[in-house]
């Protein structure tokens, strides 16, 4: 009976990968370098699992908390796969000397072949320190980015 039950629940988990597959983005500009990557299932929505990414945005001093940020999970705010489009939307906060510092990227790319997206970034960076007038506008970077779909 064990056998029996092993054998079922193996045969249930194979069928569950091959009903996913994934996403990825990447650039290497003078601005920022970045990858952010995620597994995607397909049917009930097709929902995001295992989000990450990495990004360094160039232009900061290397001992700011904004240079380099890490993505996980709850970051990736918003995201849109279809066959001609990939559109991510990726926010994270930080938090330096009592402030509330953030980075948004949004990734805007069309199909150029099947599982091929091409497109561009906008990348808004908000630092509080740097924000004298209290106008809560972020500093805007963009460039082009190259993403992937399985």
């Amino acid at each position: 009976m064990r056998t029996v039950i092993c054998v079922a629940m193996l045969l249930s988990s194979a069928s569950a990968a091959f009903a996913s597959g994934g996403i990825w983005c990447s650039t290497d500009d003078a601005a920022a370098t970045f990858e952010v990557e995620a597994g995607v299932t397909r049917g009930m929505g097709g929902p995001t699992f295992n989000f990450r990414g990495n990004l360094e945005i160039l232009s900061r001093p290397a001992s700011d908390s904004l240079r380099k940020t890490v993505f996980e999970d709850s970051n990736l705010t918003q995201y849109w796969l279809d066959g001609k489009e990939l559109r991510l939307n990726i926010y994270r906060e930080h938090e330096a000397a009592q402030k509330i510092n953030s980075v948004e990227l949004t990734i805007l790319t069309r199909t150029s072949d099947e599982g091929v997206y091409d497109g561009s970034y906008t990348l808004s960076i908000y630092d509080a320190a740097a924000d004298t007038d209290q106008d809560g506008k972020p500093v805007e970077i963009s460039g082009k980015v190259s993403c992937g779909a399985e």
